[in-house]
């Protein structure tokens, strides 16, 4: 039987699921020597379960509240008050009230308590449940202090408990509550320590909290704090807050209230001797935890107190490297317009497809950029080109030059990269035959059927070698082919060219996004084309269009041929996943699910191109991009004659728009092509996962993702699989999605956040980068999952990124506004293509955006207002 009161020495490193997260965190800090830690006991989840096991009335509620979502508030609450109200006039069982009485008299019976609850859903690496269930200060006497007990145990049904459970995918019936009962310490100052800056997770800058009386007054917001940030051994900032309230605990129990004398607001609580002293016992405390700590402290007479101490949860973790440099890392996933997280057979896959030496933390890919920071000429190089792809990534950049001191500088070496030649000078070298593209295209679909074909008669340890070789070998030379790179360099430049002179000789800005509208050869834009066509298919059959709307389940194809019509749109729909089925959302990433796996996420889509537009829609807005071009090209050069050297200009001008129209559309497919391998490598990995599944080595097929490839591979060989590894890597991986990937991060933790640098913005206007030209009103709606997409003719798009999967929705839309992006990512791309205007690059823009709102984008200078 289990132990229904452990004093805190007591507890083991087993017993988090007896004690909770607050007392197993309090066990271990009273094994740290040499610190002082108000003595204590913990009753446990046994006593809590003991108390409720047998109360079918509480049972019965439980499983109506495990049927509610999240949505069902007024249910919530009046279910929750129930089992409250349930607990609270249940007896504690004589042998938990027992136990608490032998402890109390161990520790002194009159002696003030705090009672806290402490959940086993609480202080985990992926939810803190910070604040979720109550906890009580200076309760005297054991009839009281167990009267507070079931208070605690009743507070793991408060309402926000319960919803911050549902909202994190927690199960209520497996959540249990023990309850800490630990000696009050009456402080003259209290506060909070962070072992690493909450503001920028700098791990080398500590930062401390600190208010008079006890620290109820500054967890609850009742008062400011003076706030002291602590370096290498050092004050390196100090801010006093005018501190007009104090909580202090009374004689008879409980706590008041006061107010501070006006004399004594403004001093400083803690002396720089006791910052420091403070300070050393938060680095010693992070040390025994082995990662930062967010302590609870407080201060009696010249002796520190701690109280609690938990990881923080909301750091993003550092990239590892092997040394003791500094580092500044760039994110991958802002350039790849893929923020989420990565599973380990996707980040692997990844790093064997590109030649960059790039890092992990949480799921994400990074590169060190610091030695190329260290030269005059890398940094020129990299400023320059990131300032035109992402600002902010520049800005944050420039930040960590102008330290100075955390950037080892070098001088520029004969080795050093030679700086590239002007637009002009590579511009003048290419071909512009209109043929490259068409060749290049069928280079690749050739090589992807050959694959297909070769790829069937291997298998075991084989097949991964196999793999290897057809990335090395095929897939590398795809999309880093010298013609291939020459392309999308002389369009990119043409652009670029375009926009200068353009304005520079006309005073026309971004001439260049008119120009590369319905351009041919565009995968990606055709394929949000092609779903137009799609469902000009379905339209005219009443009984597909129904059944549509209600099918949710990915096998609806297989019912659609017993309707009228349905053998026409299962041709439709199965002809478009034939050449798009590859795709999806975050597709860089191997292991997510492919359209093809899961078709119902185009239904959304098709349903509302049904809705919102006219048959023949697809070559209508195709035909209308390429006419505004073709009418650009032709008022540009009718304006350029009537300049001095106006025919030298018009001609040279006429050149860089063919490169433009013949060649751009070309800049989407290397990523289709790679995406199209992936998914034939992705195929034929699950066949052996489906092999691993039969020989009872995995549970689910789907659990190789949690594995690299070479660990796949040894897995396969070797029929062994230690499942702790699956357990722990799902388990960070729900870590991993809660946390937002930082653009740039350095090896001390700091996440260097950047600005637009601009005036001249209207009052109020957000700025993010512009991307394609246009001014343009309408309702946003901000939807963070294409599938969730309920989108009329007119609307805005608000969303955190854009990849090729999301282009279907491009039709419908009038303008895009995304939180990252640059000049030549997806969303940008298509946007130009397709005349929309867009604003990328917008920090928070689907929080400081609310759906629904009336807005106004700026495409053309790069800004947003909200109008309504």
């Amino acid at each position: 039987m289990s132990a229904l009161v452990l004093g805190f020495q007591e507890i083991e490193k087993t017993q988090f699921y007896l004690v909770g997260g607050k007392g197993f965190n309090l066990g271990d800090l009273s094994k740290i020597k040499g610190l002082n830690v108000p003595e204590g006991f913990c009753v446990t989840t046994a006593g809590y379960q003991q108390a409720i096991e047998h109360n079918e009335s509480y049972h019965a509620l439980l499983d109506h509240l495990t049927a509610l979502s999240v949505e069902d508030r007024d249910q919530i609450s009046e279910t929750s008050q129930k089992i409250r109200q349930l607990i609270m006039k249940a007896k504690i069982p004589s042998e938990v009230a027992e136990a608490v009485t032998r402890y109390l008299s161990r520790y002194g019976e009159e002696q003030a308590y705090a009672v806290r609850s402490s959940a086993t859903a609480e202080d985990l690496p992926y939810a803190s449940f910070a604040g979720q269930q109550d906890t009580f200060l200076n309760i005297i006497g054991q009839e009281a202090i167990l009267k507070h007990i079931s208070k605690c145990w009743a507070s793991l049904f408060t309402d926000r408990a319960v919803i911050y459970r549902m909202q994190n995918g927690f199960d209520h019936k497996l959540v249990r509550l023990a309850v800490v009962v630990q000696k009050m310490v009456f402080p003259e100052a209290s506060g909070i320590m962070f072992t690493a800056d909450p503001i920028t997770s700098n791990r080398k800058l500590l930062s401390i909290d600190a208010s008079f009386g006890l620290g109820e007054a500054l967890v609850s917001g009742l008062v400011s704090a003076d706030c002291y940030k602590v370096q290498e051994d050092a004050v390196v900032d100090t801010r006093i807050a005018a501190k007009t309230l104090a909580v202090y605990g009374r004689k008879e129990g409980g706590t008041v209230t006061q107010q501070i004398g006006a004399d004594q607001q403004k001093n400083q609580t803690l002396t720089e001797q006791q910052i420091l002293q403070l300070a050393r016992l938060g680095r010693q405390i992070e040390a025994y935890f082995g990662q930062p700590q967010d302590i609870e402290w407080c201060l009696a007479g010249s002796i520190f107190h701690i109280v609690q101490s938990r990881p923080i949860t909301t750091l993003y973790p550092i990239p590892e490297a092997n040394d003791q440099e500094n580092h500044v890392y760039v994110s991958v996933g802002h350039q790849q317009m893929m923020t989420d997280p990565i599973k380990p057979l996707g980040l692997s896959f990844y790093m064997l497809t590109t030649p960059a030496s790039m890092r992990t933390a949480a799921g994400r890919l990074f590169v060190d950029v610091a030695p190329i920071l260290a030269t005059p000429a890398g940094r020129h190089g990299m400023l320059n080109t990131l300032g035109q792809s992402d600002p902010l990534i520049k800005d944050a950049l420039t930040t960590v030059i102008e330290r100075g001191n955390f950037i080892k500088s070098l001088p520029d070496s004969d080795a050093a990269p030679k700086p590239a030649g002007s637009n002009l000078d590579i511009l003048a070298q290419f071909n512009s035959d209109p043929a490259i593209v068409p060749a290049l295209i069928k280079r690749s679909q050739e090589s992807l059927e050959q694959l297909k074909q070769d790829i069937q008669s291997v298998s075991g340890t084989a097949l991964f070698d196999f793999i290897r070789e057809d990335i090395q070998q095929q897939l590398k030379k795809i999309l880093f082919a010298p013609e291939s790179s020459k392309v999308i360099m002389a369009t990119m430049q043409a652009s670029a060219w375009i926009n200068e002179n353009m304005n520079a000789w006309l005073g026309e800005k971004n001439a260049a996004d008119t120009l590369a509208q319905s351009v041919p050869d565009n995968i990606t834009s055709e394929m949000g084309l092609a779903l137009l066509d799609v469902a000009d298919v379905i339209r005219p059959y009443p009984e597909v269009i129904h059944y549509l709307q209600h099918v949710k389940d990915d096998h609806f194809l297989d019912g659609l041929v017993r309707l009228s019509g349905g053998q026409e749109a299962y041709n439709a729909i199965s002809g478009y996943l034939h050449k798009y089925g590859m795709r999806c959302a975050g597709e860089i990433d191997i292991t997510k699910p492919r359209w093809s796996e899961k078709p119902a996420a185009l239904l959304p889509v098709i349903l509302s191109n049904i809705k919102n537009f006219e048959p023949h829609a697809s070559s209508r807005k195709f035909e209308q991009g390429r006419q505004e071009a073709l009418d650009k090209k032709q008022e540009l050069l009718e304006r350029l004659k009537q300049l001095p050297d106006g025919a030298q200009k018009a001609e040279e001008t006429k050149r860089m728009i063919s490169i433009i129209r013949n060649f751009s559309g070309y800049r989407e497919y290397p990523k289709y092509g790679m995406i199209s391998r992936y998914f034939v490598y992705k195929q034929a990995l699950l066949k052996e996962a489906e092999q691993l599944v039969q020989a009872g080595v995995i549970h689910d097929k789907e659990d190789i993702y949690y594995l690299t490839f070479d660990e796949l591979q040894a897995v396969v060989r070797t029929n062994e699989l230690d499942h702790r590894i699956i357990r722990e890597r799902q388990e960070a991986y729900k870590l991993y999605e809660k946390l937002t990937p930082p653009r740039v991060i350095t090896s001390d933790g700091e996440i260097l956040t950047g600005r637009y640098n601009r005036d001249g913005l209207p009052a109020g206007a957000i700025a993010g980068l512009a991307v394609s030209s246009g001014v343009i009103e309408g309702r946003a709606r901000v939807i963070l999952n294409m599938e969730d997409a309920d989108l009329e003719s007119g609307d805005i798009l608000v969303t955190a990124f854009t990849d090729p999967s999301w282009t279907p929705l491009f039709v419908s839309i009038a303008g895009l506004i995304t939180e990252v992006g640059g000049l030549m990512t997806h969303g940008a791309v298509i946007a130009r293509e397709y005349g929309l205007p867009a604003v990328v690059g917008v920090d928070d823009a689907t929080k400081r955006i609310t759906d629904g709102q009336r807005i106004r984008v700026n495409g053309t200078e790069g800004y947003i207002e909200i109008l309504e």
